[in-house]
């Protein structure tokens, strides 16, 4: 037991200084996802969503706001960037080899915001539905949608606004 703990230390240890230089726009984006001022932003908008959408009472509705939106970073963090590692592999390769342009183009960065949204919004109302028992319709579902297209928008749109320094 010892000998495999000295084994595992030692592996990370050797490992620490190793770096990934291989970026997609997804991982950008989850940068932004996670900064504070993109979470704040991202709860008070959805907040208004949930408060409204479902006629909560406004401590409820923060509740719910706050519930959902941390089981959506806690599996956000993993899925984002594994949506946007699939989509490179297909249909993305597809298409940089067809328009004979990069994975940094028009058409991956819209389906990184759309990937992003719709997770956030699947991960959203699976907490919704079943930890505060609310409705869920497809209406219900494309306006939790729009709230986290707004939410992730913002994260997004700051990556023009000030884009990320290597």
């Amino acid at each position: 037991m010892a000998f495999r703990l000295v084994l595992l230390l030692s592996a990370l240890l050797v490992s620490l200084p190793a770096q990934a230089d291989v970026v997609w726009p997804a991982l950008y984006l989850e940068t932004r996802l996670f900064s504070w001022w993109a979470i704040g932003l991202g709860l008070l908008v959805e907040f208004f969503f949930i408060w409204k959408m479902f006629s909560l009472a406004p401590k409820r509705a923060l509740l719910a706001d706050i519930a959902a939106n941390t089981a959506s970073a806690l599996l956000g963090v993993v899925l984002i960037p594994l949506a946007g590692i699939a989509w490179e592999v297909f249909p993305g390769l597809a298409f940089y080899h067809l328009l004979n342009m990069g994975t940094f183009n028009p058409i991956t960065w819209g389906a990184t915001f759309v990937f992003a949204c719709l997770i956030n919004a699947l991960l959203e109302s699976y907490v919704l539905k079943r930890f505060f028992k609310l409705p869920f319709t497809k209406k219900t579902f494309s306006w939790l949608a729009l709230a986290n297209a707004f939410s992730v928008g913002i994260a997004f749109g700051s990556l023009w606004w000030k884009p990320v320094q290597l």
